[in-house]
């Protein structure tokens, strides 16, 4: 562990949370993350801009251009896919700084039927960095439209490409934890001094976690952590657009294929961790993404489901290395950087390995490109 786990600071949200508590009592690890992401005053992703050098973390887009290119590229085949509508909503969940989706709406004038049809939307609730994404996409020469939140808002039925990465991880978590007599919902309450810190609140149903591989439950042990996430309501806006027209979904983050026990969530500032509890408001809190849960909860609304797959292999049938090796013959001052950037997107022990892609679709559409086609 690099940082202190005893470190606590008053900040604005601290201050708040903490005045609910002693009114109200303990909230639930669910509720703080979703305090310390979206509170309307001082939640992290409200008004800081969070991402690049200048913010808390980096994510692939701002690595290499490369990620966003295929993207792109990936984009125009699934509108080929669906039959080349005359007109397609292109939608990124949690777009940053804008970069993925200049760099897709760059690299697909290579089909320039498909920039005709497309009209793009942006699912953002951060003011800084909305007015990011003006600038980076004011020239791209496509309709823009801004929204809050993944829902109907157009009034006839039309085909919809979805793009969400490094999305699913910022979906609150909440923590079921095994004590001596049961299973408890893990808080988030005060002790003594008056600190924030994790407790053990009312029993809850016992969790079940089956092996994989095999029919045997998994058994866990004292103190164990159960990660949950609750239906995201993002894969109930995906099926309900699919319900009515085409849809396709790419979703990538960092998670796990298997469901298991563990507490992987954490906070990050000023590109180190810390603490959870540390600087509430202050600092991004993720959690990994459970890939089994979230392909189980797609299918059970009606979705079709491709993957999930490790981000190295998605990226590698979508031929990463050979485009990297043309750009770097046609830019050899940007060689090396170019290099370095697709090691960071595809090494087996760091990004490639750690973070997964998964499609979802409509069920009358074709597999996704760049996924294994699974047997029915």
């Amino acid at each position: 562990m690099s940082y202190d786990p005893e470190a606590r600071r008053d900040t604005p949200l601290a201050l708040k949370l903490k005045h609910r508590i002693a009114r109200d009592g303990a909230v639930s690890v669910e509720d703080y993350m979703h305090a310390c992401l979206y509170d309307p005053e001082h939640g992290y992703y409200v008004k800081r801009p969070a991402i690049g050098a200048g913010g808390d973390f980096i994510t692939a887009p701002e690595i290499s251009q490369i990620f966003g290119e295929l993207i792109g590229l990936w984009s125009a085949v699934v509108w080929q896919q669906m039959g080349s509508p005359e007109r397609i909503i292109l939608t990124e969940l949690g777009p940053g700084r804008g970069t993925l989706m200049a760099d897709a709406l760059r690299a697909a004038r290579v089909l320039p039927a498909f920039l005709a049809a497309v009209e793009v939307e942006l699912v953002e609730t951060n003011e800084v960095l909305i007015e990011s994404q003006r600038q980076a996409l004011g020239k791209a020469g496509v309709p823009l439209a801004w929204t809050e939140r993944l829902e109907l808002r157009h009034p006839a039925p039309t085909p919809t490409i979805i793009i969400g990465n490094e999305f699913l991880d910022t979906i609150p978590v909440g923590h079921h934890v095994l004590a001596a007599d049961g299973w408890r919902e893990q808080q988030v309450t005060l002790d003594a001094a008056g600190r924030l810190v994790f407790g053990i609140g009312t029993p809850c149903r016992d969790p079940v976690i089956s092996d994989p591989a095999s029919t045997n439950q998994v058994v866990p042990a004292t103190g164990a952590i159960h990660e949950f996430r609750r239906s995201p309501t993002v894969l109930e806006d995906i099926a309900q657009r699919a319900s009515q027209a085409p849809v396709a979904s790419l979703l990538l983050d960092y998670g796990h294929l298997r469901s298991t026990f563990g507490d992987t969530l954490q906070a990050v500032r000023d590109h180190r961790f810390e603490h959870p509890l540390t600087s509430p408001g202050e600092a991004d809190l993720t959690a990994q993404v459970d890939f089994h849960d979230i392909a189980a909860r797609a299918r059970s609304l009606g979705l079709a489901v491709d993957g999930p797959v490790t981000q190295a292999e998605f990226l590698g049938a979508l031929g990463i290395v050979e485009r990297a090796s043309k750009l770097m013959a046609t830019n050899p001052a940007s060689a090396g950087s170019l290099e370095i950037g697709v090691a960071r997107l595809i090494s087996p022990t760091g990004m490639g390995g750690r973070f997964k892609a998964i499609g979802l679709r409509s069920q009358g559409l074709q597999p996704l490109p760049a996924f294994p086609v699974q047997a029915e």
